[in-house]
């Protein structure tokens, strides 16, 4: 099993995505998108993880690598390769897709509540994200959001963004970090003033939001068994 991890900017990387793919034995490589001329997807590469960044779906003439990524998303889309799309990713996807990506109300940022659609409880992946109540908190980094595309499911809202994740046939686009690590955390926050409130948050949540998510890694990276975690 190969992964291609696209990169678009130096500070937002795979996080704990790449301990789970060591662990599962899943070869990768990871393109630094904001160096690249092009994106060679290979004959080998069954998934395509894209991850997130502070520009903008609709800034892509001033930061023509977004077009190159567009384009590396629209070739997986023919060769029926998985995606999945983080933020920044998601909002990609969902351009590729054929939607609107415009800024939303407000930023989300840190830890916040959203929704999860009854589709998203009976989804095999994104289920994996519910807690008791069917909705929970996940790490957020986002001002931008996106119209859900034509032929794609909603699982997960919050107040005041409809679409915090979407599946399209066996491909995801979450506008939140699953792949967020505590380190990670730290050094995002690191200039802000609410530093100490989200390390409080993050001591809270943190452990229990990433076995959710590597469920949902094992779940979506070809079905492999929860025993393995």
């Amino acid at each position: 099993m190969t992964a291609l991890i696209i990169k678009n900017t130096p500070d937002e990387g795979p996080g704990n995505l790449l301990c789970f793919f060591r662990s599962h034995g899943i070869d990768y490589e990871i393109i630094e998108a904001y160096m690249a001329k092009k994106i060679n997807i290979s004959d080998s590469c069954r998934y395509l993880v894209i991850l997130g960044g502070p520009m903008g779906v609709y800034e892509m003439d001033r930061y023509s690598h977004l077009k190159i990524v567009a384009r590396a998303i629209e070739r997986a889309l023919k060769r029926e390769i998985k995606i999945l799309g983080i933020c920044l990713g998601a909002q990609l996807f969902a351009h590729v897709l054929g939607s609107r990506v415009y800024k939303g109300p407000y930023e989300e940022i840190g830890w916040c509540h959203i929704d999860i659609t009854q589709s998203g409880l009976c989804d095999f992946c994104f289920s994996k994200f519910a807690g008791e109540q069917g909705n929970g908190k996940v790490f957020q980094w986002h001002h931008d959001t996106f119209d859900l595309p034509g032929g794609a499911t909603r699982l997960a809202s919050s107040s005041c963004y409809p679409q915090q994740a979407f599946r399209y046939k066996d491909s995801y686009g979450i506008q939140f970090h699953p792949e967020i690590t505590t380190e990670m955390v730290l050094e995002w926050f690191k200039d802000r003033g609410d530093l100490t409130d989200i390390i409080n948050d993050t001591d809270l949540l943190y452990y229990s939001y990433r076995l959710k998510a590597r469920l949902f890694y094992s779940a979506f990276f070809n079905g492999l068994n929860d025993a393995f975690l």
